[in-house]
């Protein structure tokens, strides 16, 4: 269970209502203080939008998406956590994220716990100097798996892509995570990118909001 977080504020953006509001009773329930906003231009418009310790942010919304947010948060040099909320047809715009520095991304549906958890180590990595760590050894294949999942590829582009089974890349894949002993997609996205992988060959053509 996440421990208690009393008194460091978590900053909700979604434009939908009831996500948006559940949101801010799960983060509440995990310890956490919030803010929920509408929309990004509502948070950027706000006196107090910029001052969180974290910001949970879906990415996909009217007028500016969650991209976009995080992209004019760096640019005002704001740097509390950022959550990305994503839905599977929009992992490689979370990859996206990651690449500019978001702490996590999590697909929907997605238990509550999850998000706690995200949070609670983000707040915790901020106060602390970041591990360094190195990828296992893989094969030559595993690592053409894990440059197209850097790109934002999923497991059906990347099969064919490279000519093979969707169920093949599903073994690679879940051997690359138990080599690098990532425990979700996001970490091992976050684990490649700490160790030089190609980031610019661009991608190709319960909780559930």
């Amino acid at each position: 269970m996440v421990e208690s977080s009393e008194g460091q504020c978590v900053h909700i953006v979604d434009d939908d209502d009831a996500v948006r509001e559940s949101l801010a009773a799960l983060v509440e329930a995990g310890g956490f203080l919030s803010k929920t906003y509408p929309s990004a231009v509502a948070l950027l418009n706000s006196p107090g939008g910029l001052a969180a310790d974290g910001f949970v942010v879906d990415i996909r919304m009217p007028e500016m998406n969650g991209l976009e947010l995080q992209q004019e948060l760096n640019r005002r040099g704001v740097r509390a956590p950022l959550i990305i909320i994503t839905g599977h047809a929009d992992v490689s715009l979370a990859v996206q994220a990651m690449k500019a520095g978001a702490s996590d991304f999590i697909e929907k549906p997605f238990e509550g716990e999850r998000l706690l958890t995200s949070l609670k180590e983000a707040l915790e990595q901020r106060s602390r100097r970041p591990r360094n760590r190195s990828l296992p050894t893989l094969t030559g294949r595993e690592r053409e798996i894990v440059d197209r999942l850097v790109a934002g590829l999923t497991n059906k582009e990347i099969a064919r892509e490279l000519g093979i089974s969707y169920r093949t890349v599903e073994v690679h894949r879940a051997r690359i995570m138990d080599k690098t002993q990532a425990r979700r997609f996001s970490e091992l996205v976050r684990l490649a990118l700490g160790a030089g992988h190609p980031p610019g060959m661009g991608p190709a053509g319960s909780f559930a909001a």
